[in-house]
């Protein structure tokens, strides 16, 4: 384990922007799909702020947990475990499917490898340039 003060950061403002949109947005871009692709950047930010992992594995993780949750919804899970009636259940896990989740999950993603990236090469750069 090990803090980085920098990710937990980056997970603070996507908190406080997921807390906006399921909030105060009720639109049919934003609310539906821009929640989700930022739910896995900050489910990727929450973990490397306090995990040394890799960034592909933690990006192939956080998006297999979005695709779990999301076939999850398929099936009706939170009516299964008789959660039908709870807000938080019904926000955190969802209650129904949707391939453009499915799609928003994967852009998120990939923006997160495309950042990653980005910051990697910058760092070589910066690293030669010294």
């Amino acid at each position: 384990m090990r803090f980085n003060i920098l990710y937990f950061a980056i997970t603070a403002l996507l908190f406080i922007a997921e807390y906006f949109i399921g909030t105060y947005m009720n639109d049919a871009i934003i609310r539906p799909y821009g929640g989700d692709f930022l739910v896995v950047i900050f489910l990727y930010c929450l973990i490397k702020s306090f995990f040394k992992t890799s960034i592909k594995g933690t990006a192939l993780l956080v998006l297999v947990w979005a695709y779990i949750t999301e076939t999850l919804q398929y099936f009706h899970f939170v009516d299964v475990l008789g959660w039908h009636d709870s807000k938080l259940a019904n926000v955190i896990l969802g209650n129904f499917f949707a391939w453009g989740d499915i799609i928003a999950y994967t852009l998120g993603i990939a923006l997160v490898l495309i950042l990653e990236q980005v910051r990697i090469n910058r760092s070589i750069k910066n690293a030669y340039t010294k």
